[in-house]
């Protein structure tokens, strides 16, 4: 029979014998010990021990009367599955007894709790069995370390229970233990009452005893022992590459390794010892709902950078400060399971840079409808002096900026519309792919270079508004809570609006056309676009028209993965059809409410009649609120504008990289990130094939696609590693009354429909729309709701600046509204005070 003293890695021996070995090879105290490999078991079971196993036995334990006997299986102890108490093991075993305690060590591999364990983690069965013959250490304490903290995942804690006699007595949960942390050789303990020690039983096996009285209470370790063991739990780490799960023993003051294994749940502990973000998608939902690809990611992440970069330049910031906060700007962004979010640690640090940090960030917070203010622990301070005169010249920057603004935005609109304009005359298809990519990055350029109206606007906007509401709860205005909501509405001057006035306005030509409407009302979208261009029908040019001007304003219009009507106008066919079954026209665009900006307005100024002075600041801020917002609304309307163009430039390259077999399908382009596109087509990619890689990346996509991912997420250290984002509260059940963030007046008592995606829908006969988010694709679908209730947003969402112009009573930041309510739910809303009661529809 094989017995193995010294490693020999042509035999099967399992990761605890292994790792023993490895102990004795690093001069680690380890009691002696021999394994006998699985070759030498059949079915789980030791043939006869003949005489020469044991002569070998006496040889190499020449002094020693008793042993232990463990099991190493084949997959015990990896990385994965460590299969901890799942076979047996016997201590204080004589020669006597040794063949039938290994057999019964071989067979517990056939017990039924291993068959169960193998089952649910997904094992194969039994894949062989060693067994490890150990002298014996009759210890006087003994535990398990662990190389972090198992429990809450710091990394840079060590954690160590520990009792009097053997550590059997830990493991299996019979004694309470003494707990030790150590950070950094800092130790922490916690000493309990130790009553009783596992000791030898002379009479076999082992056996509890009393502990005397005087040591009850001291500790189970010394203070150099503790030390000891974080300084063996670090080496071991260093040396294994992975953090280990030792058993240890403590006779004669020596310390002695028993057995390590990797810690195998490290992989689902966040470390929360290192750097902590809070992740937030309550506003960025809107542009990029739901899953958003690696090529969209790869697009929008450097932009950020670039003009949050450009936008501290012009509050003041000095260049040497902004390549000082270099990883601030490259990290405003995160994309965890295929979302975008918001790395909130990021946003603060950069409104830190800006004087006035602490009513800065109130402002954002508005805007962008976060719930929860992050508290930065380090931001830098300054002298009452210094801060004053930092005060200054941003005041003089921003009176600057305020007066150039319009200046600005007619330029910004005039250079981008011309840079368009030469865009819109390529043919793409007809070019080279080092062509494109060429195109592609100098519109990029161009346009990063471009973007200083749009991001002074949106501070100003932010200002402004934010202001507004102060100044509402400062002179104790009527309605308080929501009349700067009916202040701003009604601008008429919103481009969001237009879509939906342009396709009643198509609605009412069909409607009005009996031939017309017959076609749209009997036939199926792609029959009525087929037949529409074969006839050449009029109202044909003013769809076209419509769509060369609105064709990218869309569903996910920001993803640029998405198909806008201009790719696919069947799709907008399918609305206006939808528009026309429900007879749907130009009045119905504004309803009665169409006048709550001119009362809000008559209540201002009945209230501030006799205070002159407060009545010039207010409308000062008001006029400028006004402006900003709906610019604001109209500068991202350009942007869409750009992304079509960016989308162009994607979809040609697609169709050239499927032409020459490189990909499958000209949309499996959105399944790589930019660099990886254009690295592949220069010849610095580090993917030679682009097929595995997107095969790769689309089984994740099915992976995170329907997963429910919280609003707000916490991470720490390594962001993908240990971290949960799904949502807490998903199965929850809910009762009662909630509320969120009012937007626009009005009291609607009707049923809901909840509405995930807008094609789910072709009317909403009057029910109220419930979603999680919108974007400026929703708005088709606004007109035929009685209400609008949405999960996220803030008071300057898209959903709820367009339902202030429409009149549409809405209420946005709604926690967990898709938990409250469900199709068919009966509910009335407050508009004006945010308030929703679930109701009988008789009530």
């Amino acid at each position: 029979m094989i017995l193995l003293s010294e490693y020999d890695a042509k035999y099967a021996i399992g990761g605890k014998a292994r790792n023993l070995f490895k102990l004795q090879e690093l001069n680690f105290r380890v009691p002696r010990f021999v394994v006998i490999p699985a070759e030498e078991t059949k079915d789980g079971t030791i043939l006869s021990l003949d005489d020469d196993f044991f002569g070998i036995i006496r040889k190499t334990f020449p002094q020693t009367q008793y042993f232990s006997v463990r099991s190493s299986a084949v997959d015990e102890d990896g990385i994965e599955h460590s299969f901890a108490g799942q076979f047996e093991t016997f201590l204080f075993v004589t020669l006597d007894n040794l063949e039938e305690k290994i057999n019964q060590v071989c067979q517990s591999a056939q017990s039924d709790r291993v068959i169960k364990y193998r089952q649910e983690k997904g094992l194969e069965s039994h894949q062989g069995m060693a067994v490890i013959i150990q002298e014996m250490i009759d210890s006087d304490a003994a535990g398990v370390g662990f190389g972090i903290n198992p429990v809450n995942g710091n990394r840079s804690e060590k954690v160590i229970n520990a009792v009097y006699g053997l550590g059997e007595g830990l493991v299996s949960g019979e004694l309470n233990a003494d707990h030790y942390s150590i950070i950094h050789s800092k130790i922490e303990s916690t000493i309990v009452k130790k009553i009783q020690a596992l000791k030898h039983d002379s009479n076999g096996g082992t056996k509890l005893v009393e502990v005397n009285g005087e040591n009850q209470l001291k500790p189970s370790l010394t203070h150099a022992q503790a030390l000891e063991l974080e300084s063996v739990l670090q080496s071991l780490y260093q040396f294994f590459g992975k953090y280990q799960d030792i058993e240890f023993a403590i006779f004669n003051d020596q310390l002695y390794l028993l057995q390590t294994r990797p810690i195998t749940t490290v992989s689902t502990l966040p470390d929360i010892s290192s750097e902590y973000i809070i992740w937030d998608n309550s506003n960025i939902i809107e542009s990029y709902p739901g899953f958003s690809s690696p090529m969209t990611f790869s697009f929008i992440n450097p932009v950020y950078e670039a003009v949050y970069r450009q936008f501290a330049a012009m509050m003041g910031v000095k260049d040497r400060k902004i390549e000082a906060n270099k990883f601030v700007f490259e990290n405003m962004l995160g994309y965890l399971n295929g979302r975008v979010y918001y790395n909130l640690l990021s946003w603060y640090k950069a409104l830190a840079l800006l004087p006035g940090y602490s009513l800065n960030a109130e402002f954002m917070e508005k805007m962008m409808g976060v719930k929860q203010r992050l508290q930065l622990k380090k931001v830098k301070t300054y002298t009452k002096s210094q801060e004053y005169l930092r005060i200054m010249r941003l005041g003089a920057i921003l009176i600057k900026n305020m007066v150039l603004l319009p200046k600005m935005k007619r330029k910004f609109v005039k250079e981008f519309n011309q840079t368009l304009l030469k865009f819109n005359g390529i043919d793409f298809h007809s070019l080279q792919s080092f062509e494109i990519m060429q195109l592609f990055s100098e519109f990029e350029t161009t346009l990063l270079k471009k973007w200083k109206a749009p991001l002074v606007n949106d501070f100003f906007a932010m200002i402004y508004f934010g202001v507004l509401q102060k100044l509402v709860v400062k002179y104790q205005l009527p309605e308080k809570e929501t009349i700067h909501n009916d202040l701003i509405a009604s601008s008429n001057d919103i481009i969001s609006t237009q879509p939906i006035i342009e396709c009643l306005k198509l609605s009412e030509i069909i409607l009005n056309d009996g031939p017309l409407k017959s076609l749209f009302t009997e036939n199926p979208a792609e029959e009525i676009w087929r037949k529409l261009n074969h006839e050449n029908n009029a109202i044909l040019e003013k769809i076209n028209g419509y769509i060369a001007v609105y064709g990218n304003r869309c569903v996910g219009e920001l993803k640029l993965e998405t198909i806008t009507y201009q790719e696919d106008p069947v799709s907008f066919i399918a609305v206006i059809k939808s528009y026309v079954k429900q007879g749907a026209v130009s009045a119905n665009f504004h309803t009665d409410e169409q006048n709550i900006r001119w009362k809000a307005e008559q209540k201002v100024k009945e209230f501030l009649r006799k205070k002159w002075m407060k009545r010039i600041v207010f409308h000062f801020f008001l006029k400028r609120a006004r402006h900003t917002v709906s610019d604001r609304e109209n500068l991202r309307f350009e942007r869409t504008k750009a992304f079509g163009m960016i989308r162009r430039m994607v979809n040609a390259l697609g169709l050239k990289l499927a032409a020459e077999n490189c990909i499958e399908d000209p949309r499996d382009i959105y399944f790589l990130t930019k660099q990886e596109l254009f690295d592949f087509i220069k010849g610095t990619s580090v993917q030679a094939n682009l097929k595995e890689l997107i095969a790769l990346r689309k089984v994740e996509k099915l992976s995170f696609e329907n997963e429910q991912l919280a609003e707000r997420i916490e991470s720490f250290g390594i962001v993908n590693c240990g971290n949960s984002f799904e949502r807490k509260d998903q199965n929850e059940e809910f009762t009662g009354d909630f509320s969120g963030v009012p937007c626009c007046a009005g009291i609607v008592k009707a049923k809901v429909q909840v509405i995930h995606r807008p094609s789910e829908a072709e009317s909403l006969n009057g029910d109220i729309l419930v979603t999680s988010s919108t974007d400026p694709g929703w708005v088709l679908l606004f007109p035929t709701a009685s209400g609008i209730l949405v999960e996220r947003g803030s008071l300057l969402s898209h959903s709820a600046i367009v339902s202030r112009e429409m009149g549409k009573p809405c209420i946005v930041g709604i926690n967990n509204l898709l938990q409250h309510l469900k199709t068919g739910d009966w509910v009335e809303m407050n508009g004006s005070t945010g308030e929703i009661r679930k109701i009988n529809d008789h009530e």
